[in-house]
């Protein structure tokens, strides 16, 4: 008996066993594969089954989303290859200079990362991940298994399980039985805010560099421990358009070598040789440039890596039938068989190539290390700069593991200042941080360090401009000379708060961080004010917006002095205990000008009137930045909501429809006391009311000429209106540092605009920052967008009554990297009265 259980037991653990187990899409499925759309669940479920009944699999869970949904990483090679995983990865990563020690050519493999459904909404991809996962594995498949001999491949199924949750739970909920492919059904109206996001709304696609989202961080940390040489992002587009892969549209950034254009093409032709043979439409160069870093293909190529993204007709809105313009019906099943497609097309490259591939690939870090690329050589960092700007920035660099120093030396040198945006001569002090260009990710931090990026086409799919010292309002510079470099750069080490209690504690207003102290004592009931002037006490400066708390606010609360240190500690923020109120120059701390802070009451206005990604960067920003409540409410509840339980509103870009009634509720509250804040798009359903002083500056510039282009072409339509057009770029504010909504935010402020929207100086108000003149920004900007811009807000107060309404005329959330302007929104949530 013993002995007919151990020859079972090996009969069932034998590869042959495990393999004549393994089930196809369609066998496992409840449905046949493409009939349906899967639920996330049964996709996980699929990829385990597949690792327990194939010995060419290995999975591992990377981490958790916002809504606790596993993401997995599915590995995928020959057994000998699965049995040295880690040593294929460690001997890759030497290649880089990341890991120590030489590497060992017998451990060579081609290393191919997948990616499916970053954006949830488009559902087809995430389907193609189970196809492609059996299509790698299946038995019998005798191209596959020479394949996987030279190659690693690394599968995610489902980048954003949330935002395809949301998608497919709800596609399943109100879909007929048989598909509707007819287009204005509703099946093929996916209601607000869509599944191409995540849990809060971010399009996880704009966020590989900024690493701002739950979903990016896990998963790149995993990246960056396996630096694969091939990237494919899977994506689908609107139901009419043929499939698009690479060679990808111009511009090409400038630090996308040849030989990454040139394998793309090779890539594009073997993908073509498939399409062509079965008939399928497709087309390449045309859209999806390659310049914006934090995009699935643009993160790779500046690290390696061959990066693509794959773009199959689908959508939300062609659920799993859809009549196109062509009057053909395009299905689940065709999409998946197109993805499908492609990516044993790229597996097939990468393993006939492998030997160039890691060739190339190694070259590329030869390069990086002994910087031989265009751009600047060193990129400095003042010490001196705020502590709570500084601790973002780093934190930032660590999760791209960026390398960086401290001078140990001070020395002149000339370099392009940031803040000023010109060339000129910078001071280096010893302890200054040092980002030297010569590094394994090298070509990572010139780009997110440029000043301004060369754009060899201005026709381009997204922002143009992202530099981090603009975007943390820092004094920084960059060099071409190289600079002399001791140890890794430190912050200095916190000290603990000492237990007292003082007649007052004082926090300086200087970075978000400070803002994020000040949520915190405003949740343990602790009474704050700000100071409104510069002031001098006990030998120390202190700027506009500095934080005081008081024993005499506070006299009720026994334990006031020791929740102020307590939270201090928890933040690592400095604060000063003060003995006097009495000040050696200027205001004394009962002063008119040390404004008592009332603690926002908040409601956040979302729904289809909104901007979903707005309204998602709020409600990050309250919930996972600031650690704040808000109340959330449809836009269209605003006519219902008693706005007396509230002193803040906040209006998310987007379109609103209010009518008289409204606007008069709304005006009634603010004189009041309200605050309402109007950020982007919002403030256009503001201009022109009575109720409110913004007016749109939005009518086309008149042209100079008169006489009629007769060589007007057809062909030249998009290059025409992008004139018009600023797709993301920076912009030197004119700022009034004296109001509130500038407190700590220094002499500077860069604003990165992101359309053309712009809006007259307020007559009625405070015009705290705007942008004076003719404009030369950081960045692609049209020539009749610049005209119009001159002269108009950027940000901006007009006081009603007892209350105010705040004009944000750019997001300062945008994307949620933009750190300088969380302190600006949280000097209008705290200060701006």
């Amino acid at each position: 008996m013993l002995r007919l259980i151990t020859s079972l037991i090996a009969i069932l653990c034998c590869p042959f066993f495990l393999n004549a187990q393994l089930l196809s899409p369609s066998e496992f499925l409840p449905h046949d594969h493409g009939d349906q759309f899967t639920p996330h669940h049964m996709v996980v479920d699929y990829v385990y089954h597949v690792a327990e009944n194939s010995p060419k699999v290995k999975v591992e869970q990377y981490g958790l989303t916002n809504e606790d949904r596993p993401l997995l990483l599915v590995y995928i090679s020959s057994e000998e290859n699965l049995e040295q995983l880690d040593a294929i990865r460690q001997n890759n990563l030497r290649k880089t200079g990341l890991l120590n020690g030489s590497g060992d050519t017998s451990l060579d493999r081609a290393i191919v990362w997948l990616s499916f459904g970053v954006h949830g909404n488009e559902a087809g991809a995430s389907e193609s991940s189970m196809s492609t996962l059996y299509e790698l594995v299946r038995p019998g498949n005798s191209k596959m298994e020479e394949w996987l001999k030279n190659t690693i491949i690394l599968l995610d199924p489902s980048l954003n399980p949330d935002g395809y949750s949301r998608y497919t739970h709800w596609y399943r909920g109100v879909s007929n039985l048989h598909p509707s492919p007819e287009n204005d059904t509703r099946e093929h109206n996916e209601p607000w805010p869509g599944g191409r996001v995540n849990h809060y709304l971010f399009d996880l696609n704009r966020d590989w560099a900024w690493q701002t989202q739950v979903e990016t961080q896990q998963r790149n940390e995993l990246y960056l421990q396996w630096m694969p040489h091939i990237h494919v992002d899977y994506h689908e587009q609107y139901p009419n358009s043929p499939y698009y892969f690479a060679p990808a549209a111009a511009p090409f950034h400038e630090y996308i070598n040849e030989w990454q254009r040139d394998f793309q093409l090779e890539i594009g032709h073997n993908h073509a040789r498939y399409f062509d043979r079965e008939g399928w439409l497709y087309f390449t160069r045309e859209i999806f440039d390659l310049f914006y870093p934090s995009y699935g293909d643009t993160y790779p190529l500046f690290h390696g890596a061959i990066g693509m993204t794959h773009e199959q007709a689908g959508h939300g809105i062609a659920g799993r039938a859809y009549i196109m313009e062509n009057h053909d019906t395009l299905t689940l099943a065709d999409r998946i068989a197109h993805h499908t497609s492609t990516a044993m097309s790229t597996v097939e490259m990468a393993s006939v190539n492998a030997d160039r591939i890691v060739k190339h690939f190694e070259d590329y870090y030869d390069t990086a290390l002994n910087n031989s690329g265009n751009g600047y050589k060193t990129y400095i960092v003042k010490a001196d700069n705020p502590i709570g700007r500084m601790k973002a920035l780093l934190d930032l660099l660590d999760r791209n593991q960026i390398q960086y120093y401290k001078a140990n030396s001070p020395m002149k040198v000339n370099a392009y200042h940031y803040l000023d945006t010109r060339e000129g001569t910078a001071q280096i002090n010893e302890g200054d941080l040092i980002i030297p260009a010569n590094q394994p990710m090298s070509v990572m931090t010139k780009i997110l360090f440029e000043p301004e990026p060369f754009l060899e086409d201005s026709l381009t799919y997204d922002i143009t401009a992202w530099a981090l010292p603009y975007a943390y309002g820092l004094e920084a510079y960059a060099t071409n000379q190289k600079i002399n470099t001791s140890s890794t750069f430190e912050m200095a080490p916190y000290t603990p708060q000492k237990r007292t209690t003082p007649y007052a504690f004082a926090i300086k207003w200087d970075a978000f961080s400070s803002a994020k102290v000040l949520a915190a004592l405003l949740k343990e009931d602790i009474r704050v004010r700000y100071s409104n002037a510069i002031f001098t006490l006990e030998g120390q400066e202190y700027p506009r917006g500095t934080l005081l708390i008081t024993q005499a606010d506070n006299r009720k609360n026994s334990k006031w002095a020791s929740t102020v240190t307590t939270i201090a500690d928890q933040h690592q923020q400095n604060i000063q205990p003060i003995s006097t109120g009495f000040s050696d120059s200027g205001t004394d701390l009962g002063s008119s000008m040390i404004s008592y802070l009332e603690a926002p009451k908040i409601a956040l206005l979302s729904g289809e009137s909104t901007s979903p990604y707005s309204f998602g960067e709020m409600w990050y920003f309250f919930e996972r930045n600031l650690e704040y409540p808000v109340d959330v409410y449809n836009a269209d509840q605003l006519s219902s909501i008693d706005l007396s339980n509230y002193n803040t509103l906040i209006l998310p870009e987007g379109g609103y429809r209010w009518n008289d009634a409204l606007v008069k509720k709304v005006d009634s509250w603010i004189k009041k006391g309200g605050k309402l804040i109007a950020v982007g798009g919002a403030l256009n359903s503001l201009a022109g009311k009575d109720a409110f002083a913004i007016t749109s500056k939005n009518a086309p510039v008149k042209e100079e000429t008169t006489y009629i282009d007769t060589d007007h072409h057809y062909a030249g339509q998009a290059r025409r209106a992008i004139s018009s057009s600023i797709p993301g770029a920076i912009f030197n504010v004119h700022l009034d540092n004296t109001h509130p909504l500038a407190y700590g935010l220094g002499g500077k402020y860069h604003t990165l605009k992101t359309s053309s929207n712009s809006f007259e100086l307020l007559d009625d108000g405070w015009n705290a920052a705007y942008l004076k003149g003719a404009q030369d920004p950081v960045g692609f900007a049209g020539s009749k967008a610049l005209k119009r811009v001159e002269n108009s807000l950027v940000f901006g107060l007009q006081e009603k009554g007892s209350g105010s309404v705040i004009y944000l005329v750019d997001d300062p959330l945008f994307r949620g990297f933009w750190e300088n302007g969380k302190l600006l929104f949280s000097n209008a949530l705290f200060m701006a009265n």
